[in-house]
């Protein structure tokens, strides 16, 4: 197993307990630890207790933030079951601007006591940190929305699910990869719920029910007499989707080139875990490749961390304008260049979208947690720089006058800021699938799941490996490769994409994990693609010393 893969499996199982509870200014009330179920109407009072005081107090603006936030975790190995994580967070956030400058405060003490002296740390914030505030925060207008509510469009919630059918599932997984020989796995099940009521001093009263979903493992293979070892990861994409997604229909599976089969809105684990044993032997077994010039071909459950990465985040404003360096550096984005109007990020067909609607997707959500009803944008228009991704106090930069709806917390306790949406590669307009794709390539490489990778602090120089490998020649798939890697940089690469399959191959995929900040905070977000193309490309081979 990876380095990076195994610190993902274990840091979700191991770390499930240390979920964040931090937040600039926090009481801890253990009398209040226990979640009370609080109705629409409650939630409301409690806001209008924050609201008012604020008001009375001086600030300009509030908002409130009361969250509930569960997590599960359903853990296994081999045949036995590491664990089943249950946690539970609860409590309140507040953010005011006073003296034109932000303020924030948290407590678990939700009650109108709890809540007022809550409010009154946050102006007092305000107030203090007003006096080192040059220019004051400027706001884009937004509707007040009145009381509304926004559900994810599940079909079964998971936390309703016996944990028995999960462990099941797991089990029955694990056996199938142990079956066609695999030597380890590492198995889990991830469930998220966030239930978030947001309220503004501008009249907004909205209540969400967010579900995310993530089925994941590791099938490792070992050659006890070469000593080599390869582990698969699952096809499975974490998504926005309730448990619905482990149904597995066949309607929802493509026969990709070499013979994979890959998942679109469902997904059948235990089918994914004998074939990834199976590849694992073949990982092992395949030729290594020979560095040079390649033709690419990239699936998207590969393609969506390299748009990720070289496109997600240097699109975010925050970074272009240097505010940002954390955990992703700034960006090669600059303001000059979206301003030219014909900065050309890609070639004619690249067109990217940032969307928090898209249903099934990990960033759908109907509000964004500054109360914005969610859109969709343009961010690269055939091939150029067109817009990037900003809040209610960046836009006025960029002389918009809309927020885009991207600011997310991932706590009630954490303040709210700019994070990703889902930033996805438009289909091809042209009918295109993927075997006539491998048709039209002559030396190229079919490549299928993301890997490891390493980008720069301006998102510019890359190189992204991956796990499976398939070689073209002469328009056929001829066999599996193995210690392949690709370099180039961001400019060069989406310049070199010259065919793209249509929305027949269009797929989501993304992270539960992506990070931001100081103190740090984790999004979930997808990115969706079809298999793309990209000519002339720099592949190196991992597996050779010098």
């Amino acid at each position: 197993m990876k380095r990076r893969d195994f610190i993902q499996l274990a840091g979700l199982s191991a770390g499930a307990m240390a979920l964040p509870f931090s937040g600039f200014a926090q009481e801890v009330d253990i009398a209040h630890m226990l979640t009370p179920l609080l109705d629409t109407a409650k939630k409301k009072q409690l806001a209008d207790v924050a609201l008012n005081t604020a008001k009375g107090l001086g600030a300009s603006y509030t908002d409130v933030r009361i969250g509930r936030y569960l997590n599960q975790f359903v853990t296994t190995r081999e045949k036995k079951v590491l664990g089943v994580t249950n946690t539970e967070s609860f409590g309140v956030g507040i953010r005011v601007i006073a003296n034109g400058t932000w303020g924030f405060a948290a407590s678990n003490n939700v009650t109108p006591d709890g809540i007022k002296r809550t409010t009154e740390k946050a102006v007092a914030i305000a107030k203090a940190n007003s006096k080192f505030q040059k220019d004051p925060v400027k706001l884009a207008t937004t509707p007040s929305y009145g009381e509304v509510s926004w559900k994810t469009p599940i079909v079964k919630n998971g936390f309703e699910v016996p944990v028995k059918e999960k462990v099941d599932l797991l089990l029955a997984a694990n056996a199938k990869a142990l079956e066609k020989g695999a030597s380890f796995v590492n198995s889990i099940m991830f469930l998220v719920n966030e239930q978030k009521y947001f309220a503004s001093s501008e009249g907004s009263y909205i209540d969400q029910d967010v579900h995310r979903t993530w089925p994941n493992f590791q099938v490792s293979m070992v050659d006890r007499q070469s000593g080599q070892f390869k582990t698969r990861a699952a096809f499975s994409a974490p998504v926005g989707m309730g448990y619905e997604y482990l149904d597995g229909r066949s309607e929802d599976k493509i026969q990709g080139p070499g013979g994979i089969i890959l998942y679109n809105k469902s997904y059948d684990m235990i089918e994914d875990a004998t074939m990834a044993a199976e590849q694992a032997k073949q990982m092992i077994a395949a030729k290594s490749v020979e560095p040079g010039k390649y033709d690419l071909m990239l699936e998207p459950s590969h393609l969506w961390l390299t748009i990720h990465e070289s496109v997600g985040h240097p699109t975010e404003l925050d970074r272009v304008l240097g505010y940002e360096a954390n955990f992703a550096g700034t960006s090669f984005l600059t303001l000059d260049k979206w301003q030219s109007k014909k900065f050309k990020f890609g070639s004619d067909i690249v067109n990217f979208m940032a969307d928090k609607t898209q249903v099934g997707s990990l960033g759908n959500v109907g509000y964004d947690d500054e109360g914005v009803k969610c859109k969709s944008w343009e961010l690269i228009k055939d091939g150029v720089l067109v817009n990037y991704q900003a809040i209610r106090d960046q836009v006025n930069i960029i002389g918009q006058k809309e927020s885009h709806g991207c600011c997310y917390s991932q706590s009630w306790s954490d303040v709210q800021f700019q994070r990703m949406a889902n930033v996805s590669l438009q289909p091809g307009r042209q009918p295109l699938t993927p075997d006539q794709m491998v048709a039209g390539i002559e030396k190229g490489i079919y490549i299928v799941k993301d890997g490891s990778f390493s980008i720069d602090q301006q998102r510019y120089n890359f190189q992204f490996g991956g796990v499976l490998f398939f070689e073209i020649k002469n328009g056929k798939i001829e066999g599996m490769l193995k210690d392949v890697a690709y370099q180039a940089n961001t400019n060069e690469f989406w310049n070199s994409c010259t065919q793209i399959c249509d929305e027949r191959d269009y797929r989501l995929n993304g992270a539960f994990n992506d990070g931001k900040g100081q103190p740090s905070q984790s999004n979930a977000v997808s990115h969706g693609s079809a298999t793309a193309r990209f000519n002339g490309v720099n592949v190196i081979n991992t597996g050779r010393t010098i």
